[in-house]
């Protein structure tokens, strides 16, 4: 790793988005420089379902997002002791984030108890009762290696009762700084997480002891996890708000190309999820004429490209003929190809949205986007079978 800089990512904004609150930054990690707004393929296990992470790195992505949760079950911290840290281990010289585990500790955990010394699960592996706390979150992260490392905090679903969501915005605030002070002297870069569900007051509560802490970069969490999208948009834009402009901004686990530029017209940095590649393994694309499902019959025939305006392999290669066959087939290479095209697309699309920031034309672009970017399969819209008239 790289010497440590005077102020960890050392943030800077290139332009700001007149008319809407998008913004292009940049901010340099241990690893290299990140230019935003990024969407950051997840890598959960250190490889990126279906995909070689040589063909992922072509593309230009600058950070992977790995899972603390899943790396500590397996392979565990003793693997990357062993190996020298995820970088190694993974043959990945770009930056990492990983997660605190937060998230997988409510999503996917039987039997979890929390209480402020953390938080209690047994292992979906084998059973054994594992204690994951602020500080075992951060050693774990710290032992991975990875660029930037998130405090720990209570996820909850979006629309529960106030009173449970005030409560884990509480925990989170006790765990926030326990997090920040088990960093330690580590040059590794630490983000707070504002929760609050979709209560307008418990987020702002969030931000204020969220943003009162020294992190180096702030996000909004406990979204995508239960409410609507026109109440994900307007959390989102409250939250970002709330937050220091001279640091980045990341919202995470969201989310469909719309999602992410409906999220940057709100100020919005940096984005993950899992969608291009569990998408493209069930067959699901994102293209220039809306997203497309590759199992329905109507491509059985088409040799047109999967998209016409893609230089991808799949699309330069393949037909949708051929793409089909290989959905209806259960075949790892259908998967393979749709989770590539779908992260060209997502690529290509957070070019055009920084170089349209920089160029000041954002916001005639997202009132572009915004319809197009909604739409299903432009060309072959699917025909609602008719209503049975009952004699």
């Amino acid at each position: 790793m790289n010497s440590l800089p005077e102020k960890r990512l050392n943030f800077r904004i290139d332009a700001l988005s007149q008319g809407t609150s998008a913004r292009a930054c940049r901010l340099r990690t241990l690893h290299n420089e990140v230019m935003t707004p990024i969407f950051m393929p997840v890598a959960t296990l250190a490889v990126l379902r279906s995909q070689d992470t040589e063909a992922v790195k072509a593309l230009g992505f600058p950070v992977l997002l790995a899972n603390t949760y899943h790396l500590l079950l397996r392979p565990g911290t003793g693997v990357f002791l062993k190996t020298g840290g995820i970088h190694n281990f993974m043959r990945w010289d770009r930056s990492i984030l990983t997660d605190s585990g937060g998230f997988q500790v409510f999503s996917l955990s039987k039997d979890v108890h929390i209480t402020d010394e953390g938080a209690r699960f047994r292992s979906y592996m084998d059973g054994s009762r594992i204690m994951l706390s602020p500080e075992t979150s951060i050693e774990t992260q710290k032992i991975i290696g990875s660029d930037i490392m998130m405090a720990m905090d209570q996820c909850v679903q979006s629309t529960l009762e106030k009173k449970i969501c005030s409560e884990a915005v509480d925990i989170t605030a006790r765990w926030a700084e326990r997090s920040l002070a088990a960093r330690g002297d580590s040059p590794q870069s630490i983000f707070g997480i504002v929760q609050g569900g979709c209560y307008e007051d418990l987020r702002r509560r969030s931000a204020a002891q969220i943003t009162a802490l020294p992190f180096d970069g702030y996000a909004i969490g406990g979204l995508a996890v239960g409410e609507t999208g026109e109440k994900r948009n307007d959390i989102t834009e409250l939250t970002a708000t709330l937050m220091p402009p001279d640091y980045p901004r990341y919202l995470m686990g969201v989310g469909t190309p719309l999602d992410i530029l409906e999220s940057v017209h709100r100020g919005v940095d940096m984005f993950d999820c899992i969608l291009p590649t569990a998408l493209g393994q069930q067959g699901v694309a994102f293209t220039s004429r809306g997203r497309i499902e590759m199992r329905r019959g109507i491509h059985k025939f088409s040799d047109r490209p999967l998209d016409e305006n893609c230089s991808c392999p799949c699309c330069s290669r393949y037909s949708r003929a051929y793409l089909h066959h290989l959905i209806k087939s259960a075949e790892y290479y259908g998967g393979n190809l749709l989770g590539l095209h779908n992260l060209t697309f997502y690529k290509n699309m957070m070019d055009t949205i920084r170089s349209r920031i920089l160029e000041g034309t954002f916001l005639t672009y997202y009132n572009e986007q915004r319809v197009l970017l909604g739409l299903d399969d432009i060309d072959n819209p699917v025909t609602p079978p008719k209503k049975k008239i009952k004699p």
